[in-house]
């Protein structure tokens, strides 16, 4: 019989012997019908003030401002039911690759230098982010973009964190490869890796950083002057570094993992959503 069902007489006898015992071999599995409806609508309600913000990203805001608590699995099932998922092509990710991430803050910092176009005219965006966190350190909207400028930037840069003695990564670009900025660096007891040539992705913490202040600022509030693009500027950094929850860092505020407060933001989240599940543990018993 065993022969006939392909089962291996072993497992057979495994299965015997586990015969009118309590099934212990699975951890208790999540249950959807655990969350109550006022939680799904709760989701629902806070994703649609949220549209910008992926299903993940929701799912830690809502526990970071106590609306609702649960896993992000339990968030995509609720919001695919309610028909508001945006569905998109998924390519494999090559974060990481080749490249050795930071264990600290301070370890790595990437700085390049983007064109901002402001009243038909060009300016520079030259910033500095810190690759453990993510966070954007310091950064001007200069009108030109030479050796000079880009020294001043990781100059003030260095200013606010005293301390810090970064690797500076950089693309090929001229103002990162003259003698100047090599003395820069060697001044300031820094030292100093550029990217492989033709290949702007070595340097993609800070090339996404652009594309994400271009999108969400840039382009849609379309500044007239230069002081109005860096009041906008100014005013999207504050966000992105305190506020927005980011995806490469675990859903944690730059500035909180440049802090070093995200052990704590995590516990708080795992505590939340250990409560919540024992409450509805105790209303699915009252229930049956």
């Amino acid at each position: 019989m065993l022969k006939s069902l392909d089962l291996h007489p072993s497992k057979f006898y495994q299965w015997k012997g586990r015969e009118g015992k309590e099934n212990q071999h699975n951890g208790i599995q999540p249950k959807d019908f655990w969350l109550t409806e006022a939680e799904r609508h709760a989701v629902i309600e806070y994703y649609q003030s949220h549209r910008r913000e992926g299903y993940r990203a929701v799912t830690y805001m809502m526990i970071d401002e106590d609306i609702a608590y649960m896993s992000s699995s339990s968030v995509y099932r609720i919001l695919s039911g309610a028909g508001l998922m945006r569905t998109k092509s998924i390519k494999k990710s090559k974060k990481g690759n080749g490249f050795e991430q930071p264990l600290q803050a301070h370890e790595h910092w990437h700085t390049d230098i983007s064109y901002v176009k402001v009243n038909k005219r060009f300016y520079f965006f030259i910033g500095v982010l810190d690759g453990y966190s993510r966070c954007l350190l310091h950064w001007e909207i200069r009108e030109s973009m030479n050796e000079q400028d880009a020294e001043i930037v990781v100059k003030r840069a260095l200013e606010k964190y005293p301390q810090a003695r970064p690797r500076i990564i950089t693309d090929n670009g001229s103002q990162y490869t003259g003698q100047e900025f090599k003395k820069f660096i060697a001044f300031h007891g820094l030292t100093h890796v550029r990217t492989s040539p033709y290949y702007p992705q070595s340097n993609g913490k800070i090339e996404r950083f652009h594309f994400t202040l271009k999108a969400g600022t840039i382009r849609p509030q379309v500044p007239l002057s230069v002081e109005d693009a860096r009041r906008v500027v100014s005013q999207y950094v504050e966000y992105y570094n305190n506020t927005r929850l980011h995806s490469a860092i675990g859903f944690i505020a730059p500035m909180d993992k440049l802090m070093g407060n995200d052990v704590i933001i995590v516990q708080e989240r795992k505590t939340k959503l250990a409560d919540a599940k024992a409450r509805r543990l105790e209303l699915f018993a009252e229930a049956s």
